[in-house]
This record gives structure tokens, sequence and C-alpha cells, in this order.
């Protein structure tokens, strides 16, 4: 890699991370992207925020980028990887315990964080029996 950008995997990282994917070489049909351009537009993407469509012609096709992010998804590959890598920190010491039990959905918002008006009450809507019906807990 001549250049070393920001959105980009180091080397090292890399390193740790290349033996954790599915291999590079389909058996059947045309060879893949290679693999670390394809993950450092994953990353481009994750951490600007940007649609699919937006992403830079120097990490290949985003649909191709897309695609496979998508697969990887819905084969299990990123949570192998996660616990490939947290395992590894773990035998290492170098896992923060506490960091790495944060999960964004245990997070409880404000009911105007989720876009409701100021000062607007709120209906009961949400299924949930008001006064002493059979319903209430």
């Amino acid at each position: 890699m001549s250049t070393q950008r920001r959105h980009e995997l180091t080397d090292v990282q890399w390193e740790r991370l290349a033996p954790l994917l599915p291999p590079q070489r389909p058996r059947t049909g045309r060879p893949a992207n290679d693999h670390r351009t394809v993950v450092n537009g994953m990353l481009w993407i994750l951490r600007t925020g940007a649609p699919w469509r937006d992403l830079p012609e120097r990490y290949g096709s985003w649909k191709t980028v897309a695609s496979r992010f998508r697969r990887w998804r819905d084969a299990g590959v990123w949570d192998q990887m996660l616990r490939a890598l947290q395992a590894e920190a773990a035998h290492e010491g170098t896992l923060d315990d506490p960091l790495a039990i944060i999960d964004g959905t245990n997070i409880r918002a404000h009911h105007q964080a989720a876009g409701a008006k100021k000062g607007v009450p709120r209906s009961n809507s949400g299924g949930v029996a008001v006064g002493g019906g059979a319903n209430c807990i």
C-alpha cells in the first residue's frame, strides 16, 4: 500500500484480521476483489456515515463493497471476527472488560431524542392499560 489513509487499516491491523476472513479466492466464478481494499471501503463508509453510493472509486464498486458487507453479516463473519479478536485480547490480557460489554441497544433515550415534539403529552398507544384493568402490572 503506497499511502496510509486515515480511515484504512494499518499493516499490523490487517495482519490480525486477514486470517479471520473467508478465503480470498472463491471456488467458482470470477476472482474476488482484494479483501483489504474492500474492508477499507467498508471502514470508510462506517467512519464517514456516507451512503454506499458515495464510496470513493479507489475501493472498487460500491455495489461490490456493500454486497460483501451484507454477505459477511448474514454469514456471521463479523460476529466470528469479533469473538476471535476478543478471545485473543483476553488471552493477551489486553481486553478491557467493561468496555467490551457496552451495547447501544441497552441505552434508553428520552422520547424527545426519537423525534417527539417538546411539551406535547405522549399518548399511551404502546398497549399498556391505563387504569386498573386486568392488563396492568
